[in-house]
């Protein structure tokens, strides 16, 4: 199945193409799978998860892998399933990710460890093996999903700040050291996304997410189909000369 949208020649613009794309259950995740799927890649699409399987069943050209991207065999792991499936790796989304909303003084260490093992740690190892085979390959595009807490900071979230902090560093030394290699690496950085990932963390998310809709100058949050679309951009060749950038797709959050 290819989802709909787009003229001939966005659908053809990543014939050929294969992706990797990690926390790719729900929410922005899913919606880059089906992006990407759309514009003719082949997507590795993985997961802590279970549900994640459920996108193959879904698309022709998507298979699936259950693991915690914190961990460095699901790293390695999915890349060689991506090479050995697909035959090579274009395209890492650096997707997957956790939240804690506390104080300063409820945070724990165990959150903290968490939160830098799964945003960060995750990213790190899963850039380096993508890294290796695209340099071999004579090039690819590394696409992480920071946050507006990049460059801004959050009341009630020093570890999850501290974390998307540390994908805009590591995205501006992929992007020095891939340039000699045709490696490009950016981040995207949205403001607040309408997912359920704030379902689980606090009973009052809907009214959160109103609360956080009016502080964005558009006036609402985003949807995630709306930060695929800045992904793909910058996974695609229309962006062939973007590299180690912050690329804010936040409502204008930041602007101020």
């Amino acid at each position: 199945m290819t989802a709909a949208g787009g003229t001939g020649a966005e659908r053809a613009e990543l014939d050929g193409r294969v992706a990797l794309v990690t926390g790719a259950a729900r929410g922005v995740g899913a919606a880059t799978v089906a992006w990407l799927h759309a514009r003719g890649a082949s997507v590795l699409a993985t997961d802590v998860r279970p549900q994640v399987e459920d996108l193959a069943a879904r698309f022709d050209r998507v298979a699936t892998l259950v693991g915690d991207v914190s961990q460095e065999d699901t790293a390695v792991r999915s890349v060689a399933t991506a090479v050995d499936r697909f035959g090579g790796l274009d395209i890492l989304v650096n997707n997957a990710g956790r939240s804690v909303n506390k104080p300063i003084t409820e945070t724990t260490a165990t959150d903290w460890d968490e939160l830098m093992s799964v945003n960060a740690r995750g990213a790190f190892l899963h850039s380096r093996e993508a890294f290796r085979v695209m340099r071999e390959r004579g090039g690819g595009v590394i696409v992480t999903v920071g946050s507006f807490t990049c460059t801004v900071g959050m009341p009630e979230a020093s570890a999850y700040s501290a974390a998307k902090g540390a994908l805009a560093q590591l995205t501006r030394v992929l992007a020095l050291e891939g340039g000699p290699h045709r490696i490009r690496a950016n981040v995207v950085a949205p403001g607040v996304i309408e997912t359920d990932m704030l379902d689980n963390l606090r009973p009052d998310s809907r009214e959160y997410l109103r609360s956080f809709g009016d502080a964005h100058p558009l006036g609402r949050v985003a949807q995630p189909e709306e930060i695929a679309e800045v992904i793909g951009f910058l996974a695609g060749p229309r962006s062939s000369f973007i590299t180690g950038a912050v690329v804010a797709a936040d409502g204008g959050y930041t602007a101020a």
